[in-house]
């Protein structure tokens, strides 16, 4: 099935790098690909559906959510080109503002960034299931 194919390469890549454990992670890796004959990829396959469906509503607040969060961190990621500008000019400042960002960010709950992953890799698997069925260019 295409769908697993697009699926199970991520996730067994997430799987290398989540679980240190050598046994835990062939474990993890296997119950991964058992999945295939089962009840479970059919119940994925749905979500994706969703998934895709919701990317192609016609209400903009719906469609354009996923899209809409990776540009607010692309954004942060482009704000430090100009503080690296700064800091040609007035250093401390741009140090400030570096250590200001790194303290923030630190404060971020680690569940903000585990959503955030899950959310860039479910919407690229959605975008990747859709160009495969021939539904997005």
């Amino acid at each position: 099935m295409p769908v697993l194919d697009a699926i199970i390469g991520p996730l067994a890549s997430i799987i290398d790098k989540v679980i240190p454990d050598k046994a835990a992670r062939d474990k993890a890796k296997l119950s991964l690909l058992e999945l295939e004959g089962t009840h479970e990829l059919r119940r994925i396959e749905t979500q994706l559906s969703a998934i895709i469906a919701e990317a192609q509503s016609a209400d903009p607040w719906t469609s354009r959510a996923r899209p809409s969060f990776l540009y607010v961190m692309y954004a942060m990621l482009l704000f430090s080109l100009p503080v690296g500008l700064l800091s040609l000019f007035q250093p401390d400042a741009a140090g400030r503002i570096a250590g200001s960002m790194t303290a923030y960010l630190r404060g971020l709950p680690d569940e903000l960034y585990a959503l955030f992953g899950t959310g860039y890799l479910g919407y690229t698997a959605a975008r990747q299931w859709g160009k495969i069925k021939g539904v997005e260019q």
